[in-house]
């Protein structure tokens, strides 16, 4: 047997939309960047597909496993996209029966039982939580015939039941990996509202304290923060900046500005190279408070579009959520950020089991005073890992996870259809935005910020779910589509 040819390792972006992130572009999938880049160290060879950032379908996908050949094929889930996953899996099995296919990401981290008791027979194994160390070390065992069980943060199916081995603790230093940016196909990745944008997203840290009871950050993490060094940090948007053209960034952290003191030696060293980069981030609303008065230099260097997920507009709710914060805070914090000349991005979630339409109309009101320049109103998804999720079960009319997108509705609330709440949300977007387009067509002063506000409506309006939503409301209002239409940017 040829065991030292099995060295060719495919991973692969399971082919999932639902028009939410990708209406304003796309990025590629930073987890397979820097597994790539281990996998390489240990002697393999990896090849990146991103089959949902190329659209491309299941007889294509087919035609590329087929044609690249591969000895290990892993993919990537969340909850959203897992029956995609499994679906890729089966195709790579139909196409190569003897490939040991592997799946890692959030949901089968949680939910591995789950997923090998179901699908065993096409996956075999499920990488947990951080996958850099643990798949090098899997395939290598895999290669050289010794015992996968003996590899930590992998679950299998043994004697016909699924078992984890034991945990792998965290990577100390994130500053040993080593991203294999080299493998990116660059003009797969434009944002829509930005002529000649190139997008990476880039990782400055991991974890996060907080515990959003509708999240699974902070349990994936167990509640750890850990944190690059600065100057790699910035090094390396610097070196994808002047190596791949890059000028458009999204910083992929849950929590970017944890420490001020870090915080503010990234802000300037960006400052200091003037490298002429986009940064988008998200960050939380005590951070905002807290730097109000370095806000500037943010701005200077290169943060345009700050995303704060505020989350509710009450003060009950918002303690529901175990979302640390008040209404007020949230929105002093929305209005330093646009006063600052950057583009703040917020959402709301709406359909837990007391929603009324009263409920709904009182959150966009309230959403108005927020003031977002970008407001999503997301439907709460019972991920099943979830603190939320016990208390939510009785409610859930849907299974099928595809729909666990934050945009279909899953939850039936007691008061409400499932579809009158869809057409609740979407009275929320149609009311905020008519609202919000006069105001930026009479912006004046920061025209970057305009054109980027008004070309990512069009994006929205052409890319997202709204668009067929829309069309059984009668559509975007002609005067919106004539005023976008009429908008020089």
């Amino acid at each position: 047997m040829n065991n030292h040819k099995k060295n060719k390792v495919m991973l692969i972006t399971p082919p999932y939309h639902c028009g939410v992130v990708e209406s304003a572009g796309r990025w590629p999938n930073l987890g397979f960047m820097y597994i790539a880049g281990e996998l390489e160290k240990a002697g393999f060879q990896p090849v990146i597909y991103d089959a949902m950032s190329k659209f491309h379908d299941y007889e294509q996908i087919r035609a590329e496993i087929r044609s690249t050949a591969p000895d290990f094929i892993g993919v990537t889930a969340i909850t959203a996209t897992i029956n995609d996953a499994v679906e890729v899996l089966k195709v790579a099995r139909e196409e190569i029966p003897g490939v040991t296919t592997l799946l890692g990401g959030v949901h089968p981290t949680f939910c591995w039982e789950e997923i090998l008791e179901q699908h065993g027979d096409v996956i075999d194994y499920c990488v947990l939580g951080e996958g850099e160390i643990t798949m090098p070390q899997l395939l290598e065992a895999h290669r050289s015939g010794d015992d996968p069980a003996r590899v930590p943060g992998i679950a299998l199916k043994t004697g016909g039941k699924a078992v984890r081995t034991e945990p792998r603790e965290f990577a100390a230093d994130l500053d040993v990996f080593s991203p294999a940016w080299h493998l990116v196909n660059w003009s797969d990745y434009p944002l829509y509202f930005m002529d000649d944008s190139t997008v990476a997203i880039v990782s400055s840290s991991r974890g996060c304290v907080h515990e959003c009871a509708f999240c699974s950050q902070h349990k994936f993490w167990q509640g750890s923060y850990r944190q690059r060094d600065p100057h790699k940090f910035v090094a390396e948007i610097e070196h994808l900046t002047k190596t791949y053209g890059v000028n458009v960034f999204f910083i992929a952290d849950e929590y970017p500005t944890y420490s001020r003191e870090r915080w503010e030696k990234i802000l300037d060293l960006l400052i200091e190279k003037q490298l002429g980069v986009h940064i988008l981030l998200e960050t939380v609303v005590q951070d905002i408070l807290r730097d109000h008065d370095i806000l500037h230099r943010y701005r200077e260097a290169g943060v345009l579009f700050i995303y704060v997920g505020v989350e509710a507009t009450s003060d009950s709710r918002l303690q529901e959520f175990k979302k640390d914060i008040k209404f007020k805070d949230s929105q002093k914090a929305l209005k330093l950020i646009r006063d600052a000349g950057m583009i703040v991005e917020s959402s709301l979630i709406l359909g837990t089991p007391d929603e009324t339409p009263a409920s709904i109309k009182e959150t966009l009101s309230l959403a108005r005073e927020y003031n977002a320049d970008f407001m999503h109103f997301l439907l709460l998804a019972p991920w099943p890992y979830a603190d939320m999720y016990e208390g939510l079960k009785p409610y859930i009319e849907v299974t099928d996870y595809s729909k666990y997108n934050l945009v279909e509705p899953v939850i039936k609330p007691k008061n409400m259809t499932r579809d009158q709440l869809m057409k609740e949300v979407l009275n929320c977007y149609k009311t905020y935005y008519m609202r919000k387009l006069p105001e930026w067509a009479a912006m004046k002063g920061n025209d970057l910020k305009k054109s980027v506000l008004i070309r990512g409506m069009k994006a929205i309006v052409e890319n997202s779910f709204l668009k067929d939503h829309m069309k059984g409301l009668g559509g975007m209002p002609d005067h919106v589509i004539k005023l976008l239409d009429t908008l020089k940017v």
